[in-house]
């Protein structure tokens, strides 16, 4: 098999096992025999289990959170919010212990990292999805007010995913509302300051 076919199948079992339990629960000879390689190679591919861990994760927050709406003539900030949202929900609810498992990486440097450059990835497809590419690379407050909002948004996604306070529908219009508020009067409104 080539190196690189190699490398993905064993990155694919690895996801699979550590969607199905914790890092702790996982042996590095269990993916091994799971990816239907020796623990050698597995190692040559990766060096150690938490290497591993760190790509797999990487690699399974890596996809594109939802496909950016596509523009259609008369549609309202709102229609690509509200998509974009039913999009994200149905990732979280299609992908629940990858998500999951990403929210409770703290305290440790390695793993947040990959975590943040995940939480970047979503704010730039939300600044992709209301069309703010210019103005938030001339003004940071707006990534940062973005990020904020993509913060709320983890806190209030795992409500609904991990301890059941709130419905999908609730999340949907929770998301939806404060996005567009947001959107159309609290960074109006901060962008007349003078930048920081």
């Amino acid at each position: 098999m080539d190196p690189d076919d190699r490398r993905q199948q064993i990155l694919a079992r690895a996801q699979t096992l550590f969607r199905e339990r914790p890092y702790g629960e996982v042996s590095n000879t269990e993916i091994a025999a799971a990816a239907g390689v020796s623990r050698g190679l597995l190692n040559h591919y990766f060096g150690t289990k938490r290497e591993l861990y760190l790509a797999a994760l990487a690699e399974m927050l890596d996809v594109p959170p939802v496909p950016v709406p596509e523009y259609v003539a008369g549609a309202s900030v709102r229609d690509r919010v509200c998509e974009s949202v039913n999009g994200w929900l149905q990732l979280l609810e299609d992908d629940q212990e990858t998500w999951l498992a990403a929210l409770g990486t703290g305290g440790d440097p390695e793993l947040e990292q990959v975590v943040d450059q995940a939480r970047e990835g979503i704010v730039d497809h939300i600044i992709e999805v209301v069309g703010l590419g210019p103005l938030a690379r001339s003004r940071p407050e707006v990534r940062g007010m973005l990020r904020g909002f993509s913060g709320m948004a983890e806190a209030t996604s795992a409500e609904w995913l991990k301890r059941g306070r709130l419905t999908r529908h609730q999340v949907h219009e929770f998301l939806e509302e404060t996005l567009v508020r947001l959107l159309e009067d609290v960074i109006p409104r901060v962008l007349d300051d003078p930048p920081p």
